[in-house]
């Protein structure tokens, strides 16, 4: 399905994660892979599964100035040119994100807004060059920008952000056929998730309530992000698509 496309995967944190599962698939469907990580700690956890796999490791952490840019650029030489690049990271801190939204600090809004919303905005900007051609901008993110999710508090606005922004860059790069898509899977257990209070207590409410019975796969999400990337999906631009199990359509 991705024969001959060449991604950047940014944000793998360990094998659990779904920046992972999209490197790995989009790499086994034919596709030329380059994945970050955060920094060398990171690297010590990730490189183990992805090297296997062939696909080259390089640290990206958005809040250093010019590193998005530079990170391009390096995959760009890596693989001769992109097609699609999957952003997969967020982040608020912990103080912000446990206590109630109307307490939230501005300096842990504006953190949380820069690393999970904005830095997908600098990821079209410095890779709107490159992608000539047309591609496939993919981003992660969750039902809670459009429900109040118990304890999502802080990052539900974040979404809301980073799902307008979706459909604001759709729009811009359109005319250089350049695709923009959310992806907002069900709760998973990954490193992100871990850090949302009584996590575990949501996704048993989740699995008890989606029309399927059951938690979505990382590999379910990986699917879903390599159709995206792919010439199927040509005639898609701005859309959020849920990979939930029915999450988004049940009270």
């Amino acid at each position: 399905m991705l024969q001959g496309k060449r991604g950047l995967v940014i944000g793998v944190a360990n094998d659990r994660s779904i920046a992972f599962a999209a490197a790995k698939m989009a790499k086994e469907q034919g596709a030329e892979v380059v994945a970050t990580c955060l920094n060398d700690k990171a690297r010590g956890y990730v490189e183990p599964v992805t090297a296997p796999l062939g696909i080259a490791l390089l640290n990206l952490n958005v809040e250093e100035p010019g590193a998005i840019e530079a990170v391009i650029e390096e995959a760009v030489g890596i693989l001769g040119g992109l097609d699609f690049i999957v952003h997969s990271i967020a982040f608020a801190p912990l103080e912000d994100l446990h206590g109630p939204l109307h307490a939230s600090s501005a300096e842990g809004f504006q953190q949380a807004i820069n690393i999970s919303c904005h830095s997908f905005i600098q990821v079209a900007h410095c890779a709107k060059s490159y992608l000539s051609h047309g591609g496939a901008l993919i981003t992660m993110t969750y039902l809670g920008s459009q429900l109040a999710v118990p304890n999502y508090g802080l990052m539900g606005p974040v979404k809301a952000a980073l799902e307008s922004s979706v459909r604001y860059l759709a729009a811009e790069l359109g005319e250089s056929n350049i695709r923009v898509h959310a992806v907002s899977p069900g709760p998973i257990a990954t490193r992100a998730a871990s850090g949302i209070k009584d996590f575990d207590q949501l996704m048993h409410a989740v699995e008890t309530r989606v029309p399927l019975k059951r938690l979505v796969t990382q590999d379910e999400v990986a699917g879903l992000v390599s159709f995206l990337a792919s010439e199927f999906a040509t005639g898609m631009t701005g859309q959020t698509l849920y990979v939930d199990c029915g999450e988004h359509m049940v009270p």
